[in-house]
């Protein structure tokens, strides 16, 4: 079993940053691939980015490229996602997702553990 718990949202300008980050539980933590997904009120839950357990690979949704940096401390069971030049359209409920699993990380349906979600809401 593995927990998850995300913390960082908050409140923000357009233009500006913030860093997420999801604390896991247990003791193979370095054996997760880890991914980031959001959701938007309306809207269904998207990709945003992940990173493989096997080879440190970085996958990246097109919206967030060039602005999020998704990467993990092995050490401290911890991933973060640290998003610049925040949009008002990456206003959303940001979840973190644990898996077993290194290939198809764009696909939520290969997460078996998910977080409760924090808020980032982006001011225009």
């Amino acid at each position: 079993q593995v927990q998850l718990v995300e913390s960082g949202g908050g409140l923000v300008q357009a233009g500006g940053s913030l860093r997420l980050s999801c604390a896991a539980s247990g003791r193979t933590f370095s054996r997760y691939s880890m991914g980031w997904f959001r959701q938007a009120p309306g809207k269904e839950r998207e990709f945003v980015t992940a990173i493989s357990w096997s080879s440190g690979r970085t996958y990246y949704a097109d919206s967030v490229k060039g602005r999020f940096t998704i990467s993990r401390d092995n050490a401290k069971n911890t991933v973060y996602l640290q998003m610049n030049s925040l949009k008002a359209e990456d206003t959303a409920v940001y979840y973190c997702a644990a898996t077993s699993g290194a290939y198809g990380l764009s696909s939520g349906a290969l997460y078996n553990y998910w977080g409760q979600g924090t808020q980032v809401t982006v001011s225009s």
